[in-house]
């Protein structure tokens, strides 16, 4: 068992911290919300002052945070994972973050005599903390062989795709097909509504149907509540989308489905749920529809 440290301890890190100690790992976290820190400390880890205090107790460190610019200042920052000069050290990307600044961070890590690996993470927060979801994994492949046993610890399946930066693209990927299908669910869902059919029983007919997808699965049952607790965060998906857009607009891609569901988000954060679940989509949508 290792000694894996977690940088980022929101509802994505605190789910991957809960799969490693059920596997008996010692972890080592640090937040910068207290109470999130108190509850690693409840599943039997321990907590750290600071993301170079988990750096110096931790093998590997696992870094799950919200925006680009803090996956850079806790990896390359001057009280930051690489400034604690732990040779050998392994950082486990697993923020969503650009395939570009996936590159550079594992350029300027190896340099420095760590290892690296982009690893993000493909399921909700409920779905990992159920064990349920994919790994995305790339860097060197020796390092993902030492490394495969704690995140397989994490979730079941952790596929090895390539180079650093190119398991980040099929992240991006993954979560332009979570917002075109959530999306495609609460257009069906709200059709169904408005028509007057029990919208429990039009789920559980189209579940079963070939028209279900994983969305309507993991989020139709919030649209039919039209309750939304946040599994991923709408600012955050937000932030998703526009790396999507600036990834296919590198290679060439054009995105239309994408374009229309953007502005479909954007109308919700408008409506204020940026908290709220991306599901709350379909409430955009009912407004939309008078």
């Amino acid at each position: 068992m290792a000694t894996v440290g977690i940088v980022g301890l929101g509802l994505l890190g605190s789910a991957v911290a809960a799969r490693l100690r059920a596997a008996g790992h010692d972890v080592v976290g640090h937040d910068v919300v207290a109470e999130r820190a108190r509850a690693l400390v409840a599943l039997g880890g321990t907590a750290a002052p600071s993301a170079a205090a988990v750096a110096k107790a931790a093998e590997a460190v696992c870094v799950v945070l919200p925006s680009l610019a803090s996956v850079e200042d806790v990896v390359l920052g001057p009280r930051g994972l690489v400034a604690a000069d732990r040779a050998g050290q392994t950082v486990i990307q697993m923020s969503t973050i650009s395939p570009s600044l996936t590159e550079r961070l594992a350029r300027e890590v190896g340099a420095r005599g760590l290892t690296f690996l982009d690893s993000p993470i493909s399921g909700t927060s409920g779905m990992v903390a159920r064990g349920d979801g994919i790994i995305f994994v790339g860097g060197e492949r020796r390092v993902f062989d030492r490394w495969r046993p704690v995140l397989e610890s994490v979730l079941p399946r952790a596929i090895f795709i390539g180079r650093p930066g190119q398991a980040m693209t099929l992240k991006l990927v993954a979560n332009l097909l979570v917002a075109l299908n959530s999306a495609a669910a609460a257009e069906a869902l709200l059709m169904a509504k408005r028509a007057g059919l029990d919208l429990d029983l039009a789920l559980e007919v189209l579940t079963k149907s070939a028209a279900t997808s994983r969305m309507l699965e993991v989020r139709g049952p919030l649209m039919a509540k039209q309750e939304f607790p946040p599994q991923m965060k709408l600012d955050l998906f937000m932030k998703d989308l526009h790396l999507i857009q600036e990834a296919a607009g590198s290679v060439g891609a054009r995105l239309p489905l994408t374009d229309v569901a953007e502005r479909l988000y954007a109308a919700a954060m408008d409506a204020g749920h940026a908290g709220e679940d991306l599901s709350v989509v379909f409430a955009a949508l009912e407004r939309l529809s008078g």
